[in-house]
């Protein structure tokens, strides 16, 4: 039975295989198949009248139609951009002539107004409100002044704000502590009361050190020419006088004084303010100054970022994004913060970018009627910052942001119960007198 299917299996193959070829003849080229005939593509007919018309009313019905908008990502960027460009045009309004302390107002054909006019400090000496970027000139003039005050601590305080190397002023000052010390413990031997200013320590660990000569003539040293002895010629030196080595206690007090001390910084102006409710809470328009960048850094920044999308599409790796993150903190000095408070009420302040978020929780406490009402704040998305070591610029807040503040439910509830009745805002009396419109 098998071998009967075989045969027929065999017969059908052999009357489909074609005819048959002699082997004395040339071979023929293959016959298509019918299936490989029926697949072959046919000649494209042209469209008709009617599929014409068709395409050429679609096609005006796309040109009215409006062009799609960009991505809101590719958005997010350029407005960024333009907000910054607008920016950096208000603090040229100043003019040349503009005073760098004074407040920039935006121009006048377009930029919407600042969040805030610019980054200010509180000078501990005088007590003066001043921009940042006299921060420097006004506590040298400060500094200059009080010399007339108090010689002694206006020469330290020289030294300790404006050398910026602490390693080289530590040295320095151990080096002078030395030479006071071998006075006031050997007020009697000459050779303690002389400092040769040529010395090669007093040059490398002294002489380098901005103020200190100040110091010198401050506590009672004076400038002298000795002879050399044995030898031609003469050198300089610092000599104490007679009626300095008399009040040796106060040397002692000086030299305390001038290890002890600390740079004098001007104390960063929260600029703290109020808004009525606003729609507006989460615009924020900043200036410059809030950038760690210079003009053309900026500028480049800018062009940069117009590439972001496409970076953010690419494939980078672990390290690669790390790097990216660090060099994004580090872009910023401060951040505006605002506290979007149940009620709508919105407390504003400036930041240093590097700053924990302890600081945000002491300002809106000292700004609470009741400031012991427990509260936690919210980030953007409504991540809860509960680790308050963290600065900043860790947590992805800079260089602005619009946080939630949130009662503890618990309290709330206890207060309820007891049927107390609440303020019309948690926020203390003499803020909400000032409280402003967010533009």
């Amino acid at each position: 039975m098998r071998k009967f299917f075989q045969e027929i299996k065999a017969d059908l193959k052999f009357k489909t295989a074609g005819p048959g070829q002699k082997l004395s003849e040339p071979s023929r080229a293959p016959r298509e198949s019918p299936k490989a005939a029926a697949a072959a593509p046919r000649p494209r007919q042209g469209p008709t009248d009617e599929a014409q018309m068709a395409a050429a009313a679609a096609l005006a019905r796309m040109e009215g139609r409006p062009k799609a908008k960009l991505a809101s990502s590719q958005e997010a960027v350029r407005s960024q951009v333009r907000r910054e460009l607008r920016a950096e045009a208000a603090a040229a309004a100043g003019g040349p002539g503009a005073e760098e302390g004074d407040a920039v107002s935006p121009a006048e054909d377009g930029p919407a107004a600042l969040s805030v006019p610019g980054v200010y400090f509180t000078c501990p000496l005088t007590g003066e409100l001043v921009r940042g970027a006299r921060r420097e000139q006004h506590l040298r003039e400060a500094i200059q002044a009080y010399f007339s005050v108090d010689p002694v601590a206006a020469s330290i305080m020289e030294i300790h704000t404006f050398n910026k190397d602490r390693e080289r002023v530590r040295v320095g000052l151990e080096t002078i502590a030395k030479y006071l010390d071998n006075i006031c413990l050997h007020p009697e031997e000459e050779k303690y009361r002389k400092i040769k200013l040529q010395n090669k320590v007093f040059q490398e660990r002294i002489s380098c050190l901005e103020g200190i000569h100040r110091f010198f003539q401050a506590v009672g040293f004076e400038t002298k020419t000795l002879p050399i002895p044995g030898q031609e010629g003469t050198e300089e030196y610092y000599v104490l006088r007679e009626e300095a080595l008399a009040r040796l206690e106060e040397l002692r007090h000086h030299k305390e004084q001038l290890l002890s001390s600390e740079p004098v910084r001007a104390r960063l102006d929260r600029q703290r303010c109020v808004f009525k409710p606003s729609p507006a809470a989460a615009r924020f328009e900043l200036p410059p100054d809030f950038y760690s960048l210079t003009a053309e850094e900026l500028r480049r920044e800018q062009r940069l970022r117009t590439e972001a999308v496409e970076k953010a599409s690419m494939l980078r790796t672990k390290a690669m994004r790390e790097k990216e993150e660090q060099r994004e903190m580090r872009k910023y000095n401060y951040t505006l913060l605002r506290v979007r408070f149940p009620d709508g009420y919105l407390l504003q302040g400036t930041f240093y970018a590097r700053e924990s978020v302890s600081a945000l929780y002491t300002f809106v406490r000292e700004a609470l009627r009741d400031d012991w009402l427990p509260f936690e704040l919210l980030g953007p998305g409504g991540l809860k910052l509960t680790d308050e070591n963290l600065a900043f610029n860790e947590c992805g807040l800079v260089p602005s942001a619009l946080l939630t503040l949130a009662w503890d439910a618990a309290v709330m509830a206890d207060i309820r119960a007891a049927e107390e009745e609440q303020p019309r805002s948690p926020l203390k009396p003499e803020l909400l007198a000032r409280v402003q419109t967010l533009s």
